[in-house]
């Protein structure tokens, strides 16, 4: 009979390293968004931050909120997350706090992969991004991940859909068809007004079911809180060869 080793304890809870800190929303989670636990290939945690709606995250700067992200984050810690990522690309302005607090990765925003992207372009190309709201998406929210200021940025304010249902929470049901419409004109509006971008980030951690249709309506690369997190996952459980 082979030994099995001695299994190691101090958890509470085993074989999902990664944890998400969720906004407290009632909108549909649809297959490809961040808040379905079947959008994953692998078991993640998650815990609602109470009183973070959508609504005071993004068009209120999460004023007043980082404590309760911080707590959130460190109870998701105790039960046995390995690293840390949010349902927000807004809660970029938490990167750090977030880091420093619970001692193990965060990733708080698909927005880090800006400076990746950029390193994979041509010269002269440039990294785009669509965002649930261009107009309350600041220079903080960039700079707190390393995105230049200047980059290009369009969003779905004006859309009949996705920006009213996800945001200003005017009803609980969504129209997928609509959402998806919303997403890809913004970044067909992005591509036709700044034609050097050569790649887009979508910020949104709603966005990535719309990801596909993005691609094929600008013929562009499109990364998104998806192509992130599976990275991150990655180096939580990298894959054995032998």
């Amino acid at each position: 009979m082979s030994k099995r080793g001695i299994a190691k304890g101090g958890k509470a809870v085993y074989g999902a390293p990664l944890g998400i800190l969720m906004l407290e929303a009632r909108f549909p989670r649809i297959p490809g968004d961040m808040g379905n636990a079947g959008t994953w290939p692998f078991p993640v945690l998650y815990r609602v931050v109470s009183g973070a709606s959508p609504e005071k995250v993004v068009l209120k700067g999460a004023a007043g909120l980082l404590p309760d992200f911080v707590a959130a984050a460190q109870e998701l810690v105790r039960l046995g997350a390995e690293a840390i990522t949010t349902n927000c690309g807004f809660l970029s302005l938490f990167q750090q706090e977030l880091a420093a607090a619970v001692n193990v990765p965060v990733a708080t925003s698909s927005l880090m992969q800006v400076p990746w992207v950029q390193a994979t372009l041509p010269p002269g190309k440039r990294v785009g991004l669509v965002t649930v709201s261009a107009a309350t998406l600041t220079p903080a929210h960039l700079a707190a991940v390393g995105v230049p200021a200047d980059t290009p940025v369009t969003g779905t304010e004006n859309g009949r859909e996705f920006f009213r249902v996800l945001i200003k929470a005017q009803k609980d049901d969504m129209d997928i068809d609509l959402a998806e419409q919303d997403v890809v004109e913004a970044a067909v509006r992005l591509v036709r007004e700044h034609p050097e971008v050569g790649a887009i980030v979508l910020e949104c951690t709603n966005m990535p079911p719309y990801a596909a249709a993005v691609q094929a309506a600008t013929g562009l690369p499109v990364y998104d809180i998806y192509s992130l997190i599976n990275w991150f996952h990655a180096g939580l459980r990298p894959r054995s060869f032998g």
